[in-house]
């Protein structure tokens, strides 16, 4: 693992600290790398909304039933063992 170094004001400072005391954290290092995994999960939250929503937005409406369901699940299955093979 790789380590970076970064300046902070002592209020921010004693910040981390607090939270990593009341957090359960074992050093500043876990809670800051909670706090990134929680950003990234966030961004990729975000992301997949945005394509969603494209996907929503781009050509003809169609409706989702079960049936759709099914079929969708049989295509897929069926892709997977052609590739399999």
């Amino acid at each position: 693992m790789s380590s970076i170094n970064i300046s902070l004001p002592e209020s921010m400072k004693a910040f981390v600290e607090e939270q990593v005391a009341q957090g359960g954290y074992s050093s500043v290092s876990e809670y800051l790398q909670e706090l990134i995994t929680q950003d990234q999960k966030r961004k990729m939250q975000e992301h997949i909304e945005e394509l969603l929503i494209a996907g929503l937005e781009s050509g003809e409406t169609i409706e989702v039933n079960d049936e759709w369901w099914q079929q969708k699940r049989t295509h897929l299955i069926n892709q997977l063992h052609q590739e399999k093979q």
